[in-house]
């Protein structure tokens, strides 16, 4: 059972002050028996009282403010964090769609993940379909097929989507990275009416090498009958193994933003990240993005602040 220490750093500088900050923060790793959390200090500028809660997907969250002027904002995550899931061999790759329909049937979450965005390219879901699914296979094997395709023919490529980046758009060039990938893995599966939800967190190296590691990571979970949630990453077209740990789920990268939040004054504001990864022997694996962001609108409304997943894959 390995142990990480993560440091997860993100810091807005602006070019004038702001004021009245009000952010919202996803940075805690979600509850579950695949990893186990044994210490997290946060520190945040100005040392703002954190209101913790846990929303819809019942991820923990925490809001705090910053009325005082401040010329940055710095949020800074000290993990140690225990994963204890090794991958998902285990999982049942024999029961098929009228099982999932019985273990979805009245449930009205798993039938929310379930249901497909409304999106211009359905022909080219549908082509994807015809290659992945046949009557023969399981939901297991239709979820690893479908990470195969994408790893097979989408080529990972940084710097040319961004958050707003839509399904279309990444289906018509054929790129991207680790958060495009899960929202296009996500459309296919729910076309197929298979429940799936997006994943945000961090991908440990290893010698092997994966695409994405060392920095802030997406993939996805899908529901396999008889097992539940079980989670597959299409960038490297691998089941969950203990070097991904988990930080929020929900329908989309918007449910899962690490970090979110308004401010009031028509500043600049330039996003830079910093995220190292430690190992039980002193190793450590370090990633830093800069991203200039769009200015505020002229006036008192400021515009959102939100950590750049696509910056850092």
């Amino acid at each position: 059972m390995p142990i990480f220490k993560i440091h997860h750093i993100t810091q807005y500088n602006y070019d004038r002050p702001v004021r009245e900050s009000v952010n919202e923060i996803r940075i805690f790793p979600f509850a579950g028996m695949e990893q186990e959390v044994l210490q997290q200090e946060i520190n945040i500028t100005g040392q703002p009282s954190l209101h913790t809660f846990y929303d819809y997907w019942q991820n923990k969250a925490a809001v705090f403010n910053l009325f005082e002027p401040h010329p940055s904002l710095v949020i800074e995550s000290k993990l140690i964090v225990r994963t204890t899931t090794t991958n998902e061999s285990h999982l049942n790759f024999n029961t098929g769609r009228g099982v999932l329909e019985n273990e979805i049937s009245g449930n009205l979450q798993l039938l929310e993940l379930a249901r497909a965005e409304a999106i211009e390219s359905t022909d080219e879901i549908q082509k994807i379909i015809q290659m992945i699914d046949q009557p023969w296979k399981s939901i297991a094997a239709i979820v690893q097929d479908c990470s195969q395709y994408i790893f097979q023919y989408f080529k990972y490529i940084k710097g040319i989507t961004t958050i707003e980046t839509t399904v279309d758009e990444i289906l018509d060039h054929r790129s991207g990275v680790c958060q495009d990938f899960a929202h296009v893995m996500l459309q296919i599966l729910r076309s197929m009416k298979i429940p799936s939800r997006y994943v945000s967190g961090y991908i440990c190296p290893n010698k092997d090498g994966m695409r994405g590691e060392g920095a802030t990571h997406a993939w996805v979970e899908a529901w396999i009958p008889g097992h539940g949630w079980a989670g597959i990453d299409p960038t490297n077209n691998i089941w969950v193994t203990n070097k991904h740990i988990k930080l929020a789920v929900g329908r989309n990268f918007i449910d899962c933003s690490p970090i979110r939040g308004t401010f009031k004054g028509p500043a600049k504001q330039q996003l830079s990240v910093y995220v190292s990864v430690g190992y039980e022997d002193g190793h450590i694996f370090e990633d830093r993005n800069n991203v200039q962001m769009d200015a505020a609108s002229a006036g008192e409304q400021g515009n959102i602040a939100e950590d750049v997943f696509a910056a850092q894959q």
